[in-house]
């Protein structure tokens, strides 16, 4: 059993992906399939001596889709890492930018052609009610000559995707939007096309003077613009794996036979000694074996600190060396590494099926056989029935007009807007609001969410040191403490030191000249200020100065998850500060607010578990998991979707892509990475959390203006189809005349456009 993942070319709409699966599984040899239309992949378990790609692709070739099936890495001349590269950001994301473009061309053509066909439908429909005057005979006839030019071009360039469905309709009974919007372009048009071919021949028998070429221009234009903006959102799916690539370095120093080369990182291998510098990103996971440093391993930990590493612990790939060199043995390697796996995690929570499937597409598998039925049976009725009691000229001419406006009038133009339109408001309302949502599917889903998930640094607190609390055990003013170490750390490079020096900038207090400065390695430093000798460090360095210090003050700090630094003679402790990682200001408020929309709020932090609790507490955090690596935030997430729970997560790190891509939501602070960013639907400028609370109001008043729109484009259906068909006819003598059904159609858009408009002004 073989099972790959192989990019489909085709796919332009939800239903698409339950098509190609349908016609897989019909497939001998495959035994399980998973398209997703959202990364427009197929997932395909196969047996390789029964079937294959090529085979597989000719089977849903007459769909108008096929499999990219991608030549070899030996058939490239690459390596599998390069390979993978090359295939998951360069041909895919290449193809996908072309076919974006190609579809702005085609929107850029249609829409001043779209605006001219409703500027001649307006007035048509004006001059029917006496509101302006008539066209001119001369206007008129160059108006409708220009028109039916404008529809073949429409129709059958920009709307060729819609003739497709309307086509696997016809061939292999699967209906979707498209068939929808094929179905009624393509009658509008051919009966337009009827009328101005053979006028002569069919005046007698019906009236010539109505033509629908405006309907096919105006329907096909609104849709494909929809699309288009639908493509352009999906066209940054591959970017959280090329961010994490980018994260890799490209070479690798290593020492063989004495003699340091570099080298690429692809061709490193295990038990290769690797030389560290300063500032170099860490090529594969490995094991110090001479030297130390401090590194930073925040997208491993998601924590802003640098962290000590000495001989015996292990280096992961990606992270970055900050001062110091050193040597490591390679023990991982190319997909072995950390962040390969993560880059796995991510590729496989992407592509992974969302449980969401558009409402329209369920109802237009119902809907179009019943209209195709309803428009033939009225013309039928109207040939047999009209013609006992009208003659057969104005039979045929009122069966004709019932079709057309059957079919013009359950045009889904309403319908394809319906979801759309309420989605771009609803998308710009929120990037107004510094959220920033990357997908339909995304803002759709978010207002089901019932358990929120959320990293400690950087998406509840500022993600970064900072100055919290001055503790003085001497006759020294505050301000001369902080002086005094801030003079002393400002010639230091690790952050702590840079939190301090930041504060006494912040309070504008001056320092002072250090001689005699002195780093004591693992804890602290030592000089002179104004001819007195100071020592700033950590406890272990009181102890090595064997100064008695109480350190219960000092426990109870640090059982916050804050650290000490503290300031001491030769032969007294003269105070400390404690620096920590701030609790946002807003934190609280939109735990509160989560809790009042009866969302459950945890925390999961690779964070120590008291410093986590801590937090925890201050905000009113439900659940705190804490100590968890990256893959364990994965599991948890999966956990809790298994338990029923609609999931999103909030954080701000590489470490927490996986799981952001696995959440049924993702959430990124906009202050955290671009991997994190890429990796989640939404972000949240600033890294306000707050903001989370009116995404998911902007969600639930989203989603309550589709199914508004819904609604009101199925009335204009179910109240103009039957008085379309003449219903009502025998009894009050009304027939809907094409113009008033096309006119119907344009309202049902203009209601449906009104009303998704109306969420500009809600308050979140």
């Amino acid at each position: 059993m073989q099972t790959q993942t192989y990019q489909v070319k085709g796919m332009h709409c939800a239903s698409c992906s339950s098509v190609i699966e349908k016609t897989f599984k019909k497939v001998e040899g495959v035994h399980a399939v998973e398209v997703n239309y959202g990364t427009e992949k197929a997932k395909i378990s196969y047996d390789p001596s029964k079937t294959n790609p090529h085979d597989l692709s000719k089977h849903i070739g007459p769909l108008g889709y096929s499999l990219e099936v991608p030549s070899s890495a030996e058939e490239m001349g690459m390596s599998a890492d390069e390979h993978a590269a090359h295939l998951g950001l360069n041909q895919s994301k290449k193809e996908k930018l072309a076919e974006v473009a190609d579809m702005r061309k085609k929107v850029l053509w249609a829409i001043p052609l779209a605006l001219f066909a409703a500027f001649v439908m307006g007035w048509d429909i004006l001059a029917e009610y006496k509101v302006v005057s008539a066209m001119s005979y001369t206007l008129k006839e160059f108006f409708h000559h220009l028109l039916p030019i404008f529809a073949t071009y429409i129709l059958f360039v920009v709307g060729k995707p819609y003739l497709l469905g309307f086509y696997r309709f016809l061939r292999y009974g699967k209906a979707n939007m498209d068939t929808l919007i094929g179905i009624g372009t393509v009658a509008a048009f051919l009966y337009s096309f009827a009328v101005s071919a053979f006028e002569d021949v069919l005046r007698p028998f019906i009236n010539v003077d109505y033509q629908y070429y405006d309907v096919t221009i105006v329907v096909i234009t609104f849709i494909t613009l929809g699309k288009y903006l639908e493509a352009r959102s999906k066209i940054r799916t591959g970017d959280a794996i090329e961010k994490l690539l980018n994260l890799q370095a490209k070479t690798a120093l290593v020492l063989r036979d004495g003699k340091e080369i570099e080298i690429s990182v692809n061709d490193v291998n295990h038990g290769d000694f690797i030389i560290v510098k300063p500032g170099v990103k860490i090529p594969v996971d490995g094991r110090i074996t001479e030297g130390e440093s401090f590194i930073d391993e925040s997208m491993v930990t998601g924590e802003p600190m640098p962290v000590q590493k000495k001989v015996g612990d292990e280096v992961v790939s990606g992270t970055m060396n900050e001062s110091g060199s050193f040597t490591f043995t390679a023990t991982k390697v190319g997909s072995e590494t950390f962040l390969a796996q993560i880059i796995k995690m991510v590729e496989d929570a992407q592509g992974s099926r969302a449980p969401i499937q558009a409402l329209a597409d369920k109802i237009s598998a119902v809907f179009v056989p019943v209209v195709l039925v309803i428009a033939f049976l009225t013309l039928g009725a109207w040939l047999i029935v009209g013609t006992q009691y009208l003659g057969f000229p104005q039979a045929l001419s009122f069966g004709l007009v019932s079709f057309v406006g059957i079919l013009v009038i359950a045009c889904p133009c309403a319908l394809g807007l319906a979801t759309p339109t309420a989605i771009i408001v609803g998308v710009g309302k929120g990037a107004k609001e510094g959220i920033l949502i990357k997908d339909a599917a995304t803002l759709e889903k978010l207002h089901k969410v019932n358990t929120v998930v959320v990293d400690k640094t950087g998406t509840l607190t500022r993600g970064k040191p900072t100055l919290v609390d001055i503790q003085n055990l001497s006759s020294l003013t505050d301000e001369e403490l902080v002086s005094i170490l801030a003079s002393l750390e400002k010639k230091s490079e690790h952050p702590i030191a840079h939190a301090i020096v930041s504060y006494a900038q912040e309070k504008n207090i001056s320092t002072y000249d250090v001689s005699g400065f002195e780093g004591i390695q693992g804890k602290g430093l030592r000089g002179v200020v104004k001819g007195t000798e100071y020592f700033v460090g950590n406890a272990r360095l009181v102890s090595d100065l064997n100064i008695q210090f109480d350190a219960v003050k000092l426990n109870a700090f640090t059982s916050q998850g804050k650290t000490p630094v503290i300031l001491t003679t030769k032969d007294s402790v003269l105070g400390f500060v404690m620096v920590a990682d701030e609790v946002k200001q807003e934190s609280k408020q939109a735990v509160s607010d989560l809790h009042k929309l009866g969302i459950k709020v945890v925390m999961i932090t690779g964070d120590d578990e008291k410093a986590a609790r801590y937090i925890a507490s201050l905000v009113g955090i439900d659940e705190v998991i804490a100590q968890v690596l990256p893959q364990d935030k994965l599991e948890k997430i999966k956990e809790l979707q298994l338990q029923g729970r609609i999931v999103a997560m909030a954080g701000d790190g590489v470490n927490d892509a996986p799981a952001l891509a696995q959440a049924d939501v993702g959430i990124a602070m906009g202050t955290g990475t671009d991997v994190a960013i890429e990796s989640a639907g939404i972000t949240l400028l600033g890294g306000d959390i707050s903001k989370l609370v009116k995404a998911i109001k902007l969600s639930k008043i989203t989603m309550r203006g589709i199914k508004q729109n819904l609604f009101w484009a199925f009335i204009y259906n179910i109240v103009g189809i039957p008085l379309a068909a003449g219903v009502f006819y025998p009894i009050f003598g009304w027939l809907l005349n094409p113009v008033f059904a096309g006119f119907a159609m344009a309202m049902s858009s203009v209601s449906v456009v009104g009303n998704s408009l109306r969420i500009k002004a809600k308050k979140l």
